[in-house]
């Protein structure tokens, strides 16, 4: 199978793209009025308006025959049954099964994995409920108030950022603490403030033998002793989330209160399955259903509607599109909304993870961009500091903004002075400002000819910035669970037209590997230090400081 880039659909793209250089999306918005409403696109409660992108009806139509050309709608299909696409590990992904409330069966291997999954589902919904009524209590008597929520990668991110999104629907009487890092100030300064007869730990990790997780959940373990705890008390104050059940059960936990994984759920795209127990214990059981009911809505339009209308298609095309045709290397989100602040670290994540990749197919190394950089946060904070990239800067930098229409519990001033600048950034990025305006706007200003066309030429803005605007009626569970499906199959569109695997992840595995091995050198410290000399020289540093 031949590259992506030597196919006539990209030699097409690669044309249309010289074509429109020097055109200008202000131009486009003044010779056709209804250009908003053309290029607009609604579904499960998302609202995407991508009418400021530097596309028209005849880029649009070659970028919906290259996604036919890679066979992207074949590789969906072949996804949600539950067939190999994950080929370097020889495994399905079948995150969506997770959400599956058709009631058909998933097949894996020809067996039906559904009947775990709801098992699953059920066996959280009751371990909330015994939280939240009560009647799991610690080993003194107290009810629970705190949970440690310890994980690392996906086992974090999605717990986090979910719960986060979703503070409005917290339960009253509970408070969720996440920890990752194995920095040890991390875990300690959570700890420090709790009691640790009220509080319970999460601890996520499939295997229950990686490394920052295995070590703070150790560091637990051992500040609950320390307290006043005993090997004994360990099952009423420790749960697991893992395949490994020998190991936690080793560890002192209940195996009744050991939640499964399986091979085919992939940690960046986990929080569906029993990693989500933490948001489950911040909003409640409900709420959490509803994140899975909204995801699964996604996934349902994501399979059934047509190209032109579909969501994630149109947003992994015009990744596509900037990516590989406008020479774009990043990709900024921008929630104008402060529960959404975390949301662009998760689709970091989930985006750069999955296909930041060099060889496409079984073994072809590609000669093309697979990924752009992930980055943003929260509106307006980032008007005051790295929009002035956005709008002067040279390198391209597509741009998604995302909106609440209603929020709970904000005053009306706020919010109306929130959406003028989400909409007013927008309206700037594509509209710019000329020099001619920047020079009119001078007239009267008392400057002197030569500094007021000086001025006028740092003030010009060129505009002509694409960006998606996305909005929703507000973020409930149901909602939030559409957005963030949206773009893991945005992420998988990308990943088919791309040619790569979206569900490895061999350079975090490197990582992993190259790091116990430099741990055994810096905990051994007699042991003989033959990686390179740099590697060499930063253990003996590290040796020397901690004798």
């Amino acid at each position: 199978m031949s590259l992506v880039n030597q196919s006539e659909q990209w030699k097409t793209l690669e044309s249309l793209a010289g074509g429109i250089a020097g055109q200008h999306m202000r131009d486009w918005f003044d010779a056709d009025q209804s250009r908003a409403a053309k290029y607009s696109v609604e579904g499960c409660g998302i609202k995407l308006d991508y009418s400021k992108n530097l596309i028209n009806q005849e880029i649009l139509t070659a970028l919906f025959d290259l996604a036919q050309s890679q066979q992207v709608a074949q590789k969906r299909d072949a996804m949600f049954a539950g067939e190999i696409v994950n080929h370097t590990e020889k495994r399905a992904v079948l995150h969506t099964a997770l959400r599956n409330f058709s009631g058909e069966p998933v097949l894996v291997d020809g067996k039906d994995v559904m009947p775990e999954v709801l098992a699953t589902q059920d066996k959280i919904k009751d371990f909330v409920h015994s939280i939240h009524s009560g009647e799991h209590v610690g080993y003194t008597g107290k009810a629970i108030k705190h949970i440690v929520a310890i994980g690392i990668g996906g086992s974090f991110l999605g717990p986090k950022i979910m719960s986060e999104a979703l503070k409005p629907y917290w339960h009253k009487g509970i408070t969720v603490h996440y920890v990752a890092n194995v920095d040890g100030c991390h875990i300690q300064d959570v700890l420090a403030n709790l009691d640790h007869t009220d509080t319970l730990i999460v601890m996520s990790s499939k295997s229950f033998t990686t490394q920052e997780t295995l070590q703070n959940t150790l560091t637990a373990k051992q500040w609950f002793l320390d307290q006043g705890g005993s090997q004994s008390d360990i099952a009423k104050h420790f749960v697991a989330v893992s395949s490994n059940v020998k190991a936690a059960v080793e560890f002192g936990m209940d195996e009744n209160n050991i939640f499964p994984m399986w091979d085919w759920v992939g940690g960046r795209y986990s929080l569906w399955s029993a990693i989500g127990l933490p948001i489950a214990l911040t909003i409640g059981y409900q709420n959490y259903r509803e994140l899975l009911e909204g995801a699964y809505a996604m996934d349902c339009h994501f399979k059934e509607a047509p190209p032109e209308q579909n969501l994630p298609m149109l947003l992994g095309l015009l990744g596509v599109w900037y990516t590989n045709f406008h020479a774009a290397q990043s990709h900024v989100l921008l929630p104008y909304y402060h529960y959404l602040r975390g949301f662009p670290a998760y689709v970091q994540q989930l985006d750069m993870e999955s296909n930041g990749k060099g060889v496409a197919g079984l073994n072809e190394e590609v000669d093309y961009a697979t990924g752009p950089v992930i980055w943003g946060s929260e509106g307006t904070n980032g008007q005051h500091s790295f929009h002035q990239l956005i709008h002067q800067g040279k390198v391209l930098i597509p741009a998604d903004f995302m909106f609440p229409l209603n929020v709970h519990n904000q005053e009306d001033t706020h919010h109306a002075m929130l959406a003028s600048n989400c909409f007013g950034q927008t309206q700037a990025l594509m509209q710019g400002k000329t020099y001619q305006e920047c020079y009119a706007d001078l007239e009267g200003s008392n400057l002197d000819e030569e500094t007021r066309k000086s001025l006028a030429t740092h003030k010009t803005m060129p505009g002509n910035k694409p960006s998606n605007t996305m909005l929703f009626d507000q973020l409930d569970p149901k909602t939030l669970g559409a957005l963030v499906c949206m773009y893991e199959h945005k992420v998988f569109v990308q990943g088919a037209i791309w040619g790569v695997n979206s569900f490895d992840q061999w350079g975090v595995e490197l990582g992993k590997v190259l790091g116990n091995q430099v741990l055994d050198k810096l905990v051994d410290t007699d042991a003989q230090l033959d990686f390179d000399s740099s590697t060499n020289q930063l253990i003996a540093a590290f040796r020397a400081a901690n004798k």
